[in-house]
């Protein structure tokens, strides 16, 4: 019998888990609120973990196509410039881990995931999911918005983000909750900065309470910078970005030194996203229960300072489709299958990726103590083999 999977929310996770399990023919239907499909303007780093996955899905060649594979990753004091420590990447990390670490644009990745999710799946635009009706141990029945019909699934996987309605009925008091840190993007063309600002590598600058990350994107034609401060942003909460002032930025990251503090002020149209997450996960029943699975941040908002929101989320939709192929004539286990291969791993992302915000952020002695540690150990502090060594099941 053909099961009929519906996958709330058209965004990387969505379209991910609707690849996976497009590619095992199962009958699948992506449901997007937005009258077009996208993503906005920025950076995205997908380590060996992930782009392994993304080339058993037969995107190798379009991700290439697209990606930069940058030489190095380094680790710089945002307050006096100096280098403090570097990690090979490139063909090094291929090496190490036998899939590349790439940099690229967010709307790069959607749309390669979105051709491909056309190829196999339904995507279905401008269909808002209001609400899950009834929960019942051979499907979910639920409604759209401005619908009235009670439409079916076999089984309904929430992609929808980290503001996710699915969740809400799955864990109603499990809200995402402000970290104190704003986020401002830019993606710009190298060609408009001065030839000293251009790079093809991986940055981390660190500096009291802030960081800055840059690295390139679309073939190294493009930079992509983040710099993420303290702070709270007034206003609609669930607005994922905002317009940004560059010269709050600028004078936020004032005690910076070139070449960091000349980036800031060539950049001019930043956006602004308040930053929000969930507690670790503690227990397989926040990734699924009974024909309804969370999937991406609808499951697990975490702060991206280990680079692996996007990176998790591929690979729940790998591990749910293969979840499913073990356990196909028996959905609930499969589900719960998923979920228990699935939540510590994710619990463990979050919370380093917690402490990571920590760390990049110390003052004071602390500060002085991170930057020796990566003057004397950074390559070892910086390689991550639990996370870059994981293989999605295949």
């Amino acid at each position: 019998m053909t099961t009929q999977f519906v996958i709330v929310g058209g965004g990387i996770g969505g379209l991910a888990s609707a690849v996976a399990l497009g590619l095992r023919k199962h009958s699948v239907q992506v449901l997007e609120q937005a009258s077009a499909f996208g993503e906005v303007g920025a950076g995205v780093q997908l380590g060996p973990n992930v782009t392994r996955v993304l080339q058993a899905w037969g995107l190798g060649q379009a991700l290439d196509a697209v990606a930069c594979r940058p030489e190095r990753l380094v680790v710089r004091n945002a307050l006096s410039g100096a280098e403090l420590a570097s990690l090979p990447l490139g063909s090094s990390a291929e090496k190490r881990y036998g899939a590349p670490y790439v940099t690229i644009a967010r709307p790069d990745l959607h749309s390669m995931l979105l051709a491909k999710a056309f190829e196999l799946t339904q995507p279905r635009l401008q269909t808002k999911f209001e609400s899950i009706v009834h929960h019942r141990v051979d499907g979910v029945e639920y409604q759209l918005q401005d619908d009235a019909t009670l439409h079916h699934a076999d089984v309904l996987v929430g992609a929808d983000g980290v503001w996710s309605r699915v969740r809400q009925h799955l864990l109603p008091h499990l809200l995402p909750q402000p970290t104190g840190h704003l986020a401002y993007r830019a993606m710009v063309p190298q060609r408009d900065l001065p030839a000293a600002l251009r790079s093809q590598v991986v940055t981390a600058w660190m500096g009291p309470a802030f960081h800055v990350v840059q690295y390139p994107v679309r073939g190294g034609d493009w930079l992509n910078v983040v710099a993420i401060v303290h702070g709270h942003l007034e206003g609609d909460l669930q607005t994922w970005d905002h317009q940004a002032n560059a010269s709050e930025l600028r004078a936020r990251l004032a005690q910076t030194q070139a070449p960091l503090l000349d980036l800031l002020h060539a950049i001019d149209h930043w956006r602004l996203w308040p930053l929000y997450a969930t507690p670790p996960m503690a227990g397989a029943a926040h990734q699924a229960q009974g024909r309804l699975a969370l999937l991406g941040d609808a499951a697990h908002p975490m702060r991206p300072y280990l680079a692996q929101g996007a990176g998790m989320a591929i690979e729940d939709a790998q591990q749910l489709a293969a979840s499913w192929q073990l356990h196909a004539l028996q959905p609930t286990l499969a589900l719960q299958h998923y979920a228990r291969a699935r939540w510590q791993r994710n619990a463990m992302v979050q919370a380093k990726a917690e402490r990571n915000g920590r760390i990049f952020h110390l003052r004071g002695p602390l500060r002085w103590a991170r930057d020796w540690a990566l003057r004397t150990a950074g390559q070892q502090l910086m390689d991550q083999p639990w996370l870059y060594g994981y293989r999605s099941p295949v």
